[in-house]
């Protein structure tokens, strides 16, 4: 029987394990969307992961969607991206840049040059956005051109090219959570009638053009895709998904890419088994369950419903977590009041390797 901790081949990328750090927002970047030693230190310490999945990065400047979140368009971001990239290869492990564009989820205080955030069409988002001196109603954004969603699309490919000079082994494109590509994907935030929406078809072309565009630039075998089918994360609605996500997965399938990543989000086990089926590369799972995914939830490994797990806020608390996973404990218990920030480690006097503080 296969297990978590067995090691998988990704497409030509050797994993030690089959558990994933999911990627995860930490707003530490630097001057100018850099890194700092501080994203050194956090990557290189979680190097036992089979794969470890970067937080959000953004791949053009109107792309950004929170205060002090890293890119990938400029030299100084992949040099800084480098010194990551260096150590985390060093300890042994293999990480994958993901590039997310936020879209309509941000706000013009975030961007220069009297920018403003864009989308599939102007719905402005309910709800409010931590600027980085205080809470903002959300914007209405600025509908993408033609020409401008043409444009988006070459930017992801730049990034990810960006990204494999700055020594990541791939990059994982965010169609999840309400960001730009979840935005073409859902009838409530994408009502256009051009090629780019109004049918299911035409909805999931950008989500397929930015696939194609990445993995023609860096080759399928260093590209990913997230998906999280049904999520209402910022304010999305959804209220078709086999067709959407069956027909999505059916256009992508055939370029052989490493890997898809589905957030399960509802309680539809089906879809996500359908998913499993259609999809003949490496599926990765961050699975649904009533917290964070935890201790005992690799046992999707076990059954068979996905090569990869990822887990998210256990492996900020708990940097060796491969080791602890196996040994069945002791872990400590995430602390979100540390996950976030210049000075924050995500765990509080966290001792590597000592199996007392739990």
């Amino acid at each position: 029987m296969t297990t978590a901790f067995d090691p998988i081949d990704l497409s030509g990328t050797q994993l030690a394990n089959r558990i994933a750090m999911a990627p995860m927002t930490r707003s530490r970047a630097g001057e100018g969307g850099t890194t700092t030693d501080l994203v050194v230190e956090y990557y290189a310490q979680r190097a036992s992961a089979g794969l470890i999945i970067t937080e959000g990065i953004q791949p053009s400047v109107v792309g950004q969607g929170y205060p002090n979140t890293p890119g990938l368009h400029s030299a100084e971001q992949i040099a800084s991206w480098r010194k990551v990239t260096d150590a985390v290869h060093a300890a042994g492990g293999r990480i994958f840049a993901q590039l997310m564009h936020a879209g309509r989820i941000g706000h013009p205080v975030l961007l220069p040059d009297g920018l403003t955030p864009v989308s599939a069409s102007a719905v402005k988002p309910a709800g409010q956005l931590y600027t980085g001196t205080g809470l903002e109603d959300f914007t209405t954004p600025r509908e993408l051109t033609g020409d401008e969603v043409r444009q988006t699309i070459a930017d992801y490919a730049t990034a990810a090219r960006n990204a494999i000079d700055a020594g990541f082994d791939g990059v994982e494109l965010h169609g999840a959570n309400g960001y730009l590509i979840h935005q073409f994907l859902s009838p409530n935030t994408n009502l256009r009638d051009d090629e780019w929406g109004g049918s299911e078809e035409a909805r999931i072309r950008f989500a397929v053009e930015v696939v194609k565009a990445v993995a023609a630039e860096i080759g399928a075998e260093r590209t990913g895709l997230r998906i999280s089918p049904g999520n209402t994360y910022n304010d999305i609605d959804e209220p078709v998904l086999d067709s959407v996500y069956t027909a999505l997965v059916r256009e992508i399938e055939p370029l052989g890419l490493a890997y898809l990543h589905v957030l399960e989000a509802v309680e539809i086990r089906e879809l996500t088994l359908a998913l499993r089926k259609q999809f003949s590369g490496t599926f990765v799972l961050n699975a649904l369950t009533e917290g964070p995914t935890g201790p005992d939830d690799h046992s999707v490994i076990d059954d068979g419903i996905a090569d990869i797990v990822s887990y998210g806020a256990l492996f900020i608390a708990n940097p060796d977590l491969p080791a602890r996973l196996k040994a069945g404990g002791p872990f400590n218990t995430p602390d979100p009041s540390t996950f976030f920030g210049g000075d924050a480690k995500g765990y509080i006097d966290y001792p590597a390797l000592d199996a007392d503080r739990s």
